[in-house]
């Protein structure tokens, strides 16, 4: 040890080297009590960033402490390592994808091996080898053979940089720019490769509700992402062009509908564009989806209204999108905010055609129209000026219209699109079908599995269309020459399942298996951004529900409870290397130690805060773990007094154990929610008051020592091999990360009423003593309520009487207290929303004369503790449960 404290290096060194040997962290397959705790696996980078650090070390802190609860805890660890930042690095160094990955992957091994993350490294996963990739082959073929792909082409988000495709959720901001590189992105229509997430659309967004361990943030992205809404296509007819099919929620406004917008993309405005030079500059130069205000130009064209017959004006607007609905809409700027902004601005007339309900509506009378020249009405309520429909509720009149409009259907239509996998890359799984003249695309037999990338060629474009060798190759059907497909997997394809690989990594037969996976899953929680919302996490759901269908995996969800952790920022802005503003952890562990920057996350803000990093808060927790490991030697080394072994125990003896209980009490509740901030703030209290203990009396050697150890058992998680050294200090047997987790002799609802009572009397020792300006009391007397007022606050609490003083003056005991029981029961009656539950009498006797050595503390002054029935009546009548009486004698 050092005398700043404790040397980390060698302790921490030390460690893990013997968790290593004894292999503490290895899980079997075959366990009674399973917790799986996973945190999302990283992209092999290069070096461990501090998000990384807060991710990993709320994992691996719940794992910990879900090992002392007595689970058999999976807590694995892989990599996320296909993609193409590798292969654009290693186009830039002239080397290949491969050799620069597992480069990156010994560094960030290396540094979570030196944070002390309790991994079972035996089951790694690394997504870019052979063994794994070759069953995201298996699993394509099992969508295939199920109906879920579908090869066809389509309208792609084209990244000119990356030379690749990208998903919708990868093109980001108002600019559309590639979430990679940041270059603006195009379209391209390509032969593409599609999962058919839609078919799952339904029991997708369904299975949210159940989703009741995940963020609600998380849940309605998902939702909105998905997009399903109930409504009616019907059919305008466009003079010169026939029916155009529109989408609404809305058709009971339909008399309101007063214009016609077309997307911008529509076959029709794309029409137009050739020849009408106002639409096509509209279209080129001013549409924009993403913008403030919508937008848009007239044309000569005219729809037909179908449930009037009427004629409306036709627009090209921006804020009608292709992939939404149909790309085309009726317009009712009456009922809608949009069209109202649109119609203002175009000068097209607003006309409504829904009004509030009146109160006490009785179905019968039409009600007046409201104003809504200034802002749209969008609520469903009554419809007016529509004909026969008027005085129809709006979800009448929806059922109706759709009945009566011959082109009307009742329809259900999603935001959510089939998953396009292809991605014209390297460093990615190739997609196990070639293309043959005869039999058109053909699947990979399973046998022929894994079909592996061959070595990289640095070329513009796919490095695997100039891979002639590995592309041709012969049809597995007819035998003839055919190629390759050399479109590679999305990698997200990769992490949508890898979580289920870690339950029998090793298994060259299947991609997992089945039992051990119906025993491991769900996933108990999961760590990770919130970036990952839609992509990873819907598309984690969707396969797992696959799965759950054709491979008979028992569960349909992947995930149970999810953590969406937040960003660790300097000064308030994200840490990020563009902007020249990361703190290295490497430097923070050589400099401080792994268990200071654990500690120190940890505590500074709740897992899903964000929260500043502040190297003087590194310092301070540094120094906390020294006072630690200065209590713990001393007590060790028996240089810290104690009182004798077969002494008694008096009043403070008492405070601190009831003080250990509390902190065991309120850090496992802590540390189940996650909430690991409260959690390490009891511990170090608990640190505190032992601090205090030993420098204000000779401790209990019982107490004291189990204070010592309950400290280390609760900090454990979070600062593991400090609380192994000094496990090891306090002569216990084993290794902390194996020891049980403490227990407490009371629960936590009592503890807070304990803690609540003293802190409440100190404070009000303090007010009279200020108020009165008492400079040097010669005694304060604290009296405890008589017992017929705990029992009239129990009634109290428990009553549902209009008139409770009448129930308490029912109880002879109380009655016969007189004007005391009616002047504390008009207080229980006037204060009956506010009334809480408190500890008995007796309690709070014991847990006032505890604390008493506090206040004699503070006040220098001796403190007396007394019962009703021992003191001064006068003082006993200001006593109540919660609230002692306060006597000072000057």
């Amino acid at each position: 040890m050092s005398q700043e404290g404790y040397d980390h290096t060698a302790v921490e060194k030390r460690w893990q080297e013997a968790w290593n040997d004894a292999s503490v962290y290895r899980t079997p397959d075959e366990v009674d009590d399973p917790t799986y705790v996973l945190g999302m696996y990283p992209y092999p980078s290069g070096k461990l960033h501090m998000g990384h650090v807060r991710n990993y070390t709320i994992t691996d802190a719940y794992a910990r402490y879900r090992r002392m609860r007595g689970d058999d805890v999976l807590h694995p660890m892989g990599w996320d390592a296909f993609g193409l930042p590798a292969e654009n690095a290693a186009k830039e160094r002239d080397t290949n994808p491969r050799d620069w990955t597992f480069d990156c992957i010994d560094t960030m091994k290396g540094q979570m091996q030196s944070m002390g993350f309790g991994y079972d490294w035996d089951r790694e996963v690394t997504t870019c080898t052979p063994e794994y990739y070759q069953w995201n082959q298996w699993l394509f073929r099992r969508f295939h053979e199920a109906g879920l792909v579908e090869r066809r082409d389509a309208e792609v988000n084209w990244c000119p940089s990356c030379d690749t495709v990208l998903a919708d959720e990868q093109v980001e901001g108002d600019d559309e720019l590639c979430w990679r590189c940041d270059t603006p992105v195009e379209t391209r229509d390509l032969d593409q490769w599609f999962l058919e997430i839609t078919e799952y659309a339904d029991e997708l967004i369904d299975a949210i509700d159940g989703l009741e361990g995940w963020p609600d943030s998380v849940r309605q992205m998902q939702r909105n992402w998905i997009g399903r809404q109930y409504g009616t296509t019907l059919d305008f007819d466009i003079a010169d062009h026939g029916p155009v099919e529109a989408f609404t929620t809305r058709v009971d406004t339909i008399h309101g509908a007063t214009f016609f917008a077309l997307a911008p993309d529509h076959p029709i405005s794309e029409e137009l564009a050739a020849e009408d030079e106002d639409v096509r500059h509209f279209i080129e130069e001013e549409a924009d989806p993403e913008g403030d205000e919508p937008n848009g130009v007239a044309t000569d064209l005219t729809a037909t209204n179908p449930a009037t017959g009427e004629e409306i004006p036709v627009f090209v607007a921006d804020f009608v999108l292709s992939d939404v609905g149909t790309g085309a809409l009726m317009a009712v700027p009456g009922h809608d905010e949009r069209d109202h902004a649109f119609a203002e601005k175009m000068g097209v007339d607003i006309e409504p055609v829904i009004a509030p309900e009146p109160d006490g509506w009785d179905g019968e009378m039409i009600p007046d129209a409201p104003d809504v020249s200034e802002a749209a009405f969008t609520d469903d309520g009554v419809v007016i000026n529509s004909s026969e429909y008027s005085g129809l509720d709006s979800g009448t009149a929806r059922e109706r219209l759709t009945e009566d409009i011959e082109s009307a259907e009742a329809t259900t239509q999603y935001r959510l699109r089939d998953w396009g996998i292809s991605r014209q890359r390297y460093w990615g799984t190739p997609i196990p079908v070639v293309h043959c003249d005869d039999c058109g695309s053909v699947l990979v037999p399973e046998e022929d599995l894994p079909v592996e990338l061959p070595e990289f060629i640095n070329t513009t474009g796919n490095p695997l269309d100039a891979a002639e060798e590995w592309k041709q190759t012969t049809c597995p059907e007819c035998g003839e020459p055919a190629t390759r497909e050399t479109d590679t997997m999305d990698t997200f394809v990769d992490s949508s399942w890898y979580f289920l690989r870690y339950v029998s990594p090793g298994n060259e037969d299947v991609p997992f298996d089945l039992d051990r996976a119906n025993d491991w899953m769900p996933v108990d929680q999961y760590v990770g951004g919130i970036e990952h919302a839609v992509m990873h996490l819907l598309y984690s759901r969707f396969v797992t529900k696959v799965l759950a269908d054709e491979e008979e995996l028992d569960h349909r969800e992947p995930f149970t409870n999810l953590l969406a952790q937040g960003m660790v920022q300097l000064e308030g802005e994200k840490m990020s290397k563009s902007k020249g503003n990361t703190v290295s952890p490497q430097r923070i562990v050589d400099e401080y130690g792994a268990d200071t920057a654990r500690l120190f996350m940890m505590q500074a803000a709740q897992p899903e805060r964000d929260f500043d990093w502040a190297e003087e808060g590194v310092k301070s927790t540094h120094r906390f773990l020294a006072r630690l490991t200065d209590l713990v030697e001393a007590y060790a080394a028996g240089d810290a007094p104690t009182a004798p072994a077969d002494a008694d125990r008096d009043e403070i003896d008492d405070y601190v154990a009831g003080e250990i209980d509390a902190a065991v009490a309120i850090a496992g509740t802590e540390y189940d929610d996650l909430t690991f901030n409260v959690a390490l703030r009891e511990a170090q209290d608990l640190v505190g008051t032992l601090r205090s203990y030993r420098g204000h009396a000779d401790p209990h050697p019982e107490t004291y020592e189990r204070g010592l150890d309950v400290a280390v058992r609760l900090l454990a998680p979070v600062v593991p091999h400090l609380a192994e050294e000094l496990w090891e200090t306090l002569d216990r047997d084993g290794f902390v990360v194996e020891a049980d987790w403490p227990t407490a002799t009371a629960d936590r609802e009592t503890v807070e009423r304990r803690r609540r009572l003293v802190a409440n009397t100190r404070e009000d020792v303090r007010d009279i003593v200020d108020v009165a300006g008492i400079d040097d009391p010669e005694r304060i007397d604290v009296v405890v309520a008589p017992d017929w007022k705990y029992d009239a606050l129990e009634i109290a609490i428990d009553s549902d009487a209009d008139n409770l003083i009448s129930e308490l003056m029912g109880e002879p005991h109380i009655r016969e207290r007189g004007d005391d029981a009616a002047s504390y029961g008009q207080d229980l009656q006037a204060n009956r929303e506010a009334l809480q539950e408190t500890l008995s009498g007796d309690d709070e006797y014991d847990a006032l004369r505890a604390a008493s050595w506090l206040i004699e503390r503070e006040f220098d002054a001796p403190v007396r503790v007394e019962r009703a029935e021992d003191a001064d009546d006068a003082v006993v009548r200001k006593a109540e449960p919660g609230r002692p009486a306060i006597d000072i004698v000057e």
